[in-house]
């Protein structure tokens, strides 16, 4: 039979779901300010190409782009399982810190 002690389990999710929230938080915060850069950075491009300064291949960047997120390893799944107890907590703080943010 397996031995199971409550207490630890519970630090162990609450902990994690405290490091999770925090984790969420700055997550969203970052996002937007990457989004702003992104963007900024794709409004410059578009004005510097029409000036003719700037010639951007469009299509060799989405394809890069594609390119990458095929070789994507999901081996990240055997690890989360394995340590479910503190996984579960974290991804639940993660998602309400992500969305209070």
């Amino acid at each position: 039979m397996v031995n199971i002690d409550p207490t630890a389990l519970g630090l162990e999710f609450g902990g994690g779901a405290a490091i999770g929230a925090l984790m969420g938080f700055a997550a969203k915060k970052i996002a937007k300010l990457i989004a702003v850069i992104i963007g900024v950075q794709l409004v410059i491009f578009r004005y510097l190409e029409s000036q003719g300064i700037l010639i951007v291949d469009w299509g060799a960047l989405s394809n890069g782009l594609i390119k990458t997120s095929e070789h994507a390893d999901p081996t990240y799944l055997e690890s989360l399982i394995s340590t479910m107890s503190v996984g579960v907590g974290f991804t639940a703080g993660f998602l309400i810190g992500f969305r209070r943010g």
